[in-house]
C-alpha cells in the first residue's frame, strides 16, 4: 500500500505545521502528536484528507486515526518530510505529560502500566473461552460437557487451560514488570518481585479465607513479629505499591553505590528491602484495601444492579473518550481474582458492539462515499473490539450516532446486570467477547448483544430524521 505524499504534507499542515509538533510517534492505527498548541489544529482540513479516519485529543496527545498497516508508512514519510526524526512513545508521552492535571496523570500512569500487559491478558481470556467450550456443561449435551462425552479431548482441554491460566496465575509478575519499568526501575527486578509474591511456598491467596476461618494461616516469626505467610495471586494493589517502592529503592541505591560493586549490592538490597516491606506492611494493607474495594463494587451492583448497568453501560464510551476507562482494568482483574468473575467487562464488550452498530447505520445514511467506507470498516473494527475509528471517525463527528450507541449500551447494560452476567476473564471486547463469558450466562449475554446491535442501529435512523436535514 503506497503513501500519498501530498496527503502526509496536508496532515502536517492541518496539525499546525512541523513547528507546532513537539514530538510524534504512532501506535497500531493512529499517529500520536504532542503539539505545542492544539488550538492551531485545523480539524475541518484534517477531516477532508482521504487517509484520515478521524482525530481526537486525549491525555495531552492529539491523535489522528489512519488505519492498521498504513499508519507506520505515513509516520515514516512524515518524519522524512519534516526532518524531525522518529520519536519513541515515551518521548511523546513525556512531551505531553506537562499539560495534564493530577487526575489525568494518575489515569495515564495506570494506562502506561496496564496497556502493555493487555495482549497477554486478552490472549489468556480467549484461550480460557476455548477451554470453557470444551469443559462447560449443557453447551452441546444436556448435563454433560464435551470432554465428558468425548474423554479423548480431556488432555487437550487440560493443556489449553494450563496455558490460559498462566497469565492470571502469575499476574503479579506481569504487573511487576510493567509497573517497575514505568516507575524507572529495572523491569527484570519487577518480574522477580511479582514471582516472589506468588511463590509456591506461600499460602495461595484463593485459600486464605478458608484457612483464616480454620485458624490455619501460616506465619513467619520475625523476632516476635508474626507475619502472615500468604501469596497474592490475582491481586493488583500489592504488586503496584511494592513496584513503586522497588523502583525508588533501586534508583536511590544506583545513585550512591560505586559502579564496581553495583551488581553485588543494588539488586540484592533492593529485593530484600522491598520483599520484607511487601510481606510486613504493603501486602496486608493493600490486600485488605483491594478486598474492600471489591466488596464495595459488588455491594453496589448487588443492591442497585439496574442503576449500575445503566450508568456503567451507558457512560463507558465517555470514559473511553476521556481515557479514564483504563482505571477500571485494575478493578476487572481484582473482581476476576476475588469474586470469581467480573460483571463490569461484559458491559464493555456490549458498549463496543453498540458503537459499531451506530457506525453501520451511518453507512446507510451518509451520502459521501469516503464516509460510507469509513463507517463500514470502523463498524467491523468495533465489532472486533477496536472502537476508536467508529467513535472518533464517525459517531462523535455526527454526535447523534454516539448518543444512540450510549442509549443502546445502557439498555443492554441494565439487562445483563439484572441477570448477573459475569466474565471469567478479560477478552476481546466485541462479538468474540462471548468466549470470556461464563457459559451459564450465555443466553442473557446474547440477548444483551442483540440489544446492542438493534437499538443503536434503529435509534441512529430515528435521530437522523431530525438531524440529517441540518447537516
Amino acid at each position: 500500500m503506497s503513501v500519498n505524499k501530498q496527503e502526509v504534507r496536508d496532515i502536517v499542515e492541518a496539525v499546525g505545521g512541523k513547528e507546532n509538533i513537539a514530538a510524534a510517534t504512532h501506535c497500531v492505527t493512529r499517529l500520536r502528536f504532542a503539539l505545542k498548541d492544539e488550538s492551531k489544529v485545523d480539524k475541518e482540513k484534517l477531516d477532508q484528507i482521504d487517509m484520515v479516519k478521524g482525530s481526537f485529543s486525549t491525555n495531552g496527545q492529539f491523535q489522528v486515526v489512519i488505519g492498521q498497516g498504513l499508519v507506520d508508512k505515513v509516520y515514516k514519510e512524515m518524519a522524512e518530510q519534516t526532518g524531525m526524526g522518529e520519536s519513541s512513545k515515551e518521548d511523546v508521552k513525556e512531551a505531553a505529560s506537562g499539560k495534564l492535571n493530577p487526575l489525568q496523570r494518575a489515569v495515564k500512569m495506570l494506562a502506561d502500566i496496564f496497556i502493555p500487559i493487555l495482549p497477554a491478558i486478552v490472549t489468556a481470556g480467549l484461550l480460557m473461552g476455548i477451554n470453557n467450550i470444551l469443559s462447560g456443561k449443557d453447551i452441546f449435551f444436556d448435563g454433560q460437557s464435551l470432554i465428558q462425552v468425548y474423554p479423548q479431548w480431556a488432555d487437550l482441554s487440560s493443556i489449553i487451560n494450563l496455558i490460559a491460566n498462566t497469565a492470571f496465575t502469575f499476574l503479579p509478575a506481569l504487573i511487576g514488570w510493567s509497573a517497575v519499568k514505568r516507575f524507572g526501575g529495572s523491569p527484570l527486578l519487577g518480574i522477580v518481585l511479582g514471582l516472589i509474591l506468588v511463590h509456591p511456598d506461600l499460602l495461595n491467596a484463593w485459600s486464605y479465607g478458608e484457612a483464616q476461618a480454620k485458624g490455619e494461616v501460616p506465619v513467619w516469626n520475625l523476632f516476635g513479629l508474626e507475619v502472615e505467610k500468604i501469596g497474592y495471586q490475582g491481586q493488583v494493589l500489592p504488586v503496584l505499591f511494592a513496584s513503586y517502592l522497588l523502583a525508588k529503592v533501586e534508583l536511590f541505591l544506583n545513585k550512591r553505590i560505586p559502579d564496581s560493586i553495583k551488581l553485588l549490592v543494588v539488586a540484592p538490597i533492593t529485593l530484600l528491602v522491598t520483599g520484607f516491606a511487601a510481606f510486613i506492611l504493603i501486602g496486608p494493607v493493600t490486600f485488605a484495601a483491594g478486598n474492600a474495594i471489591t466488596d464495595g463494587v459488588i455491594a453496589i451492583f448487588d443492591n442497585f444492579a439496574a442503576l449500575g448497568g445503566l450508568l456503567y453501560g451507558g457512560f463507558y464510551s465517555l470514559l473511553v473518550v476521556t481515557g479514564m476507562h483504563h482505571t477500571f482494568l485494575a478493578v476487572d482483574l481484582q473482581l476476576v481474582a476475588s469474586a470469581g468473575g467480573t460483571f463490569l467487562w461484559p458491559m464493555l464488550a456490549l458498549s463496543n458492539i453498540a458503537q459499531g452498530s451506530a457506525a453501520f447505520a451511518m453507512m446507510r445514511i451518509v451520502k459521501d462515499e469516503k464516509q460510507k467506507g469509513l463507517a463500514l470498516t470502523s463498524g467491523i473494527s468495533a465489532y472486533l473490539g477496536i472502537t476508536e475509528p467508529a467513535m472518533f471517525g464517525v459517531n462523535l463527528r455526527y454526535r447523534y450516532p454516539f448518543i444512540a450507541a450510549m442509549i443502546g449500551s445502557a439498555i443492554a447494560g441494565i439487562f445483563i446486570t439484572i441477570n448477573h452476567v459475569k466474565a471469567f476473564s478479560i477478552g476481546v471486547g466485541g462479538i468474540p467477547g462471548f468466549l470470556s463469558i461464563q457459559s451459564e450466562y450465555w443466553t442473557s449475554f446474547f440477548i444483551g448483544m442483540a440489544i446492542s446491535i438493534v437499538v443503536p442501529f434503529v435509534l441512529t435512523y430515528v435521530f437522523a430524521k431530525f438531524n440529517w436535514k441540518k447537516k
